[in-house]
């Protein structure tokens, strides 16, 4: 029998690229006044690090959902591992992408 790995299982962009992707989003829709270079990976997204608040976690929400096809919910309970970071976000997203 062939041996044909699911498609699922392998996402078809590297987290790490989609996080470089993310990042420059999340300056262009926050209108940030420092390069997506800049922002880490694996630094907080809310409260220090980024420092975003919950309305700017709203508007990240609303950008991956059109961007992506993935819905983020205000109330998941979720919300606080996948908006831990840019990478979690990241990982988030290529798991769970439509678009």
């Amino acid at each position: 029998m062939p041996n044909t790995a699911s498609p699922l299982l392998q996402p078809a962009e590297p987290a790490h690229e989609l996080a470089h992707e993310l990042a420059a989003l999340i300056v262009e829709a926050l209108n940030l006044e420092l390069p997506a270079s800049r922002i880490d990976p694996d630094a907080p997204l809310y409260g220090e690090g980024l420092g975003l608040d919950s309305i700017d976690i709203l508007e990240i929400a609303l950008v991956v959902s059109k961007r992506y096809g993935v819905q983020l919910r205000a109330d998941g309970e979720d919300n606080e591992r996948i908006f831990r970071s840019l990478r979690r976000l990241a990982e988030y997203i290529a798991a769970h992408r439509t678009k």
